[in-house]
């Protein structure tokens, strides 16, 4: 139990306190409402990365199997809206931004990498969605949705480090290896370049 509460309260942490961070921020002060929505909006999306490979994993105690698949699913669509939130704000914000980014002629490093970023996830998400009429094999499914997955966390972690603006760069960083760990650590377990039929 203690273990249990140790490892919930640690992951609560590592989500709440970027948030908390990047709301005290000073560059806020001279933001309008829609681009904080659409900045905190890509936080959150940093901090469900978090939870995607710990679910898939299934290192989070007190959760199945099937009801971490579940919450996966569903952690999986809200980080889709959280990115549609994040850039459509960002497009009401400044439309030319967002266009150059679109088609990766912005001056700007962190816009490419967050554009390929968003193109994984709807990607994943996709393979996600149309799992079964796919009818992949498993396993086959799982390392092209895996491969995708990877895109959208190296893309999204190189985004994030890049961009100098509302996250605090301690939390930030942390979260940022927390990410990179928590996703290596079940590539590790899963195995899941190896799609072999079992015997």
């Amino acid at each position: 139990m203690i273990r249990t509460g140790v490892i919930w309260a640690t992951l609560i942490a590592a989500l709440a306190v970027p948030l908390i961070a990047a709301a005290g921020s000073p560059y806020l002060a001279w933001r309008d409402p829609t681009y904080i929505l659409a900045g905190f909006a890509g936080i959150l999306s940093l901090g469900l990365l978090l939870l995607q490979p710990l679910l898939a994993g299934r290192y989070l105690p007190g959760l199945s199997a099937v009801m971490s698949r579940h919450i996966h699913r569903w952690i999986g669509l809200t980080l889709v809206l959280a990115i549609v939130v994040h850039v459509a704000g960002l497009w009401l914000t400044s439309p030319p931004d967002v266009v150059d980014a679109l088609l990766f002629v912005s001056p700007t490093p962190f816009s490419a990498w967050g554009v390929i970023a968003m193109w994984a996830a709807f990607g994943a998400a996709l393979l996600g969605v149309f799992r079964k009429r796919l009818r992949q094999r498993f396993r086959l499914w799982r390392l092209s949705h895996t491969a995708l997955a990877g895109v959208t966390i190296v893309g999204s972690l190189v985004h994030a480090m890049l961009i100098e603006g509302t996250m605090e760069i301690v939390t930030k960083t942390a979260l940022c290896a927390l990410v990179l760990l928590a996703s290596a650590s079940t590539l590790a377990k899963l195995k899941v370049w190896d799609i072999r039929r079992r015997p």
